[in-house]
C-alpha cells in the first residue's frame, strides 16, 4: 500500500461550542505550506513527530507533546521522520479563548509564548474534550473543553496578546492598504507594479515591508485569503467548483491544492463534514 493511502484526516465543527473545529489526522507525506490561522491552535502529537517552522524557528513536537500556536503567527508542518505522524487539533476562535480567560478574571486576550511543551495533565484534558467532540457527546464534550482551556491559560499563558496580532493591528499605512486590496480582489489581483502604485511604495519597498509584517509574500497571502475565503463559501453550501472560481483559484484542482496545504483536508471533504448534521 503506497504511504498515501495510508494518510487519513477529518476537519469538522465542534458540535456543542461555537467557534471551535476539530481535526485528527494520520500523516505521512503530506505537507501544510506557510500560512496563518485566525484562531488559536492547539495541537496533540499522539504518536511520531512533527516538524514546522513557527515564526522563524525550526520546531519538533513529538509523542505526548503540546503545540500552542498563536493567532496569525505563519507556519508549515510535515513528518520529521518516514513514519509521519497523528495527532488532534483544536482551533478555537480568539473570543472563546477569550471569554475563558475572562472568567478567570484575565483582562485582554491571552497568548501563549512557550509553542512546544510537555504537560500530561494539559495532554489528558485536550484528549478527552476532543475524544468526546469526536463522540458527539454535547455535555461532557463542552466541560472538557472549558477545563482544557482553563488549564493551559493558567499554566501556559500569558496576558496581552501575541506579538503577530500586534504587528497585523499596527503594520504601516501602506501593508494594511496592500492587504485590503489583495482581500477585496481575490478573483481579479493587481500585479506586484499596480499593488505598489497604490501604496505608493516601490515594488522591492513593498515586498520587504508585507513580508515583515504578515510573515508572507503578497501572492502567499492572497492565496491564504483566497482559502479563507473559499471556507466561508463551502460552508454556505456553494460547491467547490463554482467556490474555486469565486475566489479566484483557475479550477477545482488548484483550489484543493492550495486549501489541502492550510487546511488539512480536500475542499469536498471539508463542506461535507460542515454540512452534515452534528453527530
Amino acid at each position: 500500500m503506497a504511504a498515501e493511502a495510508r494518510e487519513v484526516a477529518r476537519y469538522w465543527q465542534h458540535a456543542a461550542v461555537k467557534g471551535v473545529d476539530l481535526l485528527r489526522a494520520r500523516f505521512i507525506t503530506h505537507r501544510y505550506g506557510r500560512h496563518a490561522h485566525e484562531t488559536y491552535t492547539f495541537g496533540l502529537i499522539e504518536c511520531g513527530v512533527e516538524e514546522f517552522d513557527y515564526g522563524g524557528s525550526l520546531l519538533r513536537a513529538g509523542p505526548g507533546a503540546i503545540a500552542l500556536l498563536n493567532p496569525e503567527v505563519v507556519h508549515t508542518g510535515h513528518a520529521a521522520t518516514a513514519s509521519g505522524w497523528s495527532y488532534r487539533v483544536l482551533y478555537p476562535e480568539v473570543g472563546v479563548v477569550a471569554g475563558v480567560a475572562a472568567q478567570l478574571g484575565w483582562r485582554g486576550t491571552p497568548h501563549f509564548p512557550q509553542t512546544i511543551f510537555y504537560d500530561p495533565a494539559s495532554a489528558g484534558l485536550l484528549r478527552s474534550a476532543h475524544g468526546a467532540a469526536e463522540h458527539g457527546d454535547m455535555l461532557a464534550s463542552s466541560e472538557l473543553l472549558t477545563a482544557a482551556l482553563a488549564r493551559l491559560l493558567r499554566a501556559h499563558a500569558a496576558a496581552g496578546p501575541a506579538d503577530a496580532v500586534i504587528r497585523l493591528a499596527r503594520a504601516p499605512a501602506a501593508v494594511r492598504s496592500a492587504c485590503d486590496i489583495l482581500s477585496e480582489r481575490l478573483a481579479d489581483p493587481p500585479t506586484l507594479a499596480d499593488l505598489a502604485t497604490a501604496t505608493g511604495l516601490s515594488q522591492f519597498a513593498l515586498l520587504r515591508a508585507f513580508r515583515a509584517e504578515t510573515g508572507l509574500p503578497p501572492h502567499a497571502y492572497l492565496n491564504q485569503q483566497r482559502v479563507r475565503h473559499a471556507r466561508l463559501l463551502l460552508d454556505a453550501g456553494v460547491p467547490p467548483a463554482e467556490v474555486a472560481a469565486r475566489t479566484g483559484f483557475a479550477d477545482q484542482a488548484h483550489l484543493t491544492r492550495h486549501f489541502k496545504r492550510v487546511v488539512g483536508v480536500p475542499p469536498g471533504a471539508y463542506q461535507r463534514e460542515r454540512l452534515q448534521p452534528a453527530r
